[in-house]
């Protein structure tokens, strides 16, 4: 395996995932991880950033702030279900609607959203339809 040319830090943030790369892609999820931990990507979970200057990405990591010397950055800020123009009570996950509340795709399940997925829910919904 040819060796990285840069050194890359992968950094996650997330509450309530125990470890990085534990929510999304679980059968496959396993795969992509093992591939960057031979790539020599560093990986760090449970921290807050505290701001970017000329030195790099300051964070604060188990009470502790720490200082990554970097010269790019690559922010993937993740995603939230939005359902603010769902009816209460309707779109609840794993329930197939009558009528006209139909909830796919990232509004579904943004935490593990997969295009194939969102694709196969709404040929799905259309067939339905």
């Amino acid at each position: 395996m040819e060796k990285p040319r840069r050194t890359i830090t992968m950094l996650q943030r997330s509450e309530g995932l125990k470890k990085m790369g534990s929510g999304p892609g679980r059968t496959t999820g396993w795969v992509h991880k093992i591939a960057l931990q031979r790539g020599g990507v560093r990986m760090l979970d449970g921290m807050t950033y505290e701001r970017i200057d000329d030195q790099g990405l300051h964070i604060r990591r188990e009470g502790k702030a720490e200082l990554l010397e970097v010269d790019h950055i690559t922010l993937c800020a993740g995603q939230v279900s939005v359902r603010d123009l769902v009816p209460d009570g309707a779109g609840k996950r794993g329930k197939r609607e009558r009528g006209g509340v139909h909830v796919i795709g990232g509004a579904d399940l943004a935490a593990e959203l997969d295009a194939k997925r969102a694709i196969a829910q709404g040929a799905e919904l259309a067939a339905r339809l």
